[in-house]
């Protein structure tokens, strides 16, 4: 599955659209690696995205093409969350 629409339809993020533009911003990992918006997730891949301030990293742990809010939480685990840490005005993330 595509990383842009796996984390619309994980509901990591709202829309496809914004999902493209942070992978293209370089905002977004796949197992340690920076990727593209169309690069290929799959079960056991940690992603881990910057919201702002903080990285918010997950397991994927199914891939859905749809799935009911209830259910998107269920595509992955919260494996960890922390802030940026910065020093001296420099982002050392």
């Amino acid at each position: 599955m595509r990383l842009d629409k796996f984390l619309k339809v994980s509901r990591l993020i709202k829309r496809r659209t914004v999902a493209k533009d942070i992978s293209e911003q370089g905002r977004v990992l796949i197992n340690g690696r920076e990727s593209k918006p169309s690069s290929t997730v799959k079960v056991g891949d940690q992603i881990t995205v910057q919201f702002g301030q903080k990285l918010v990293t997950v397991a994927v742990e199914r891939l859905a093409e749809t799935t009911r809010k209830e259910d998107a939480a269920t595509m992955y685990t919260l494996v960890k969350e922390e802030p940026i840490v910065k020093d001296n005005g420099l982002d050392w993330s």
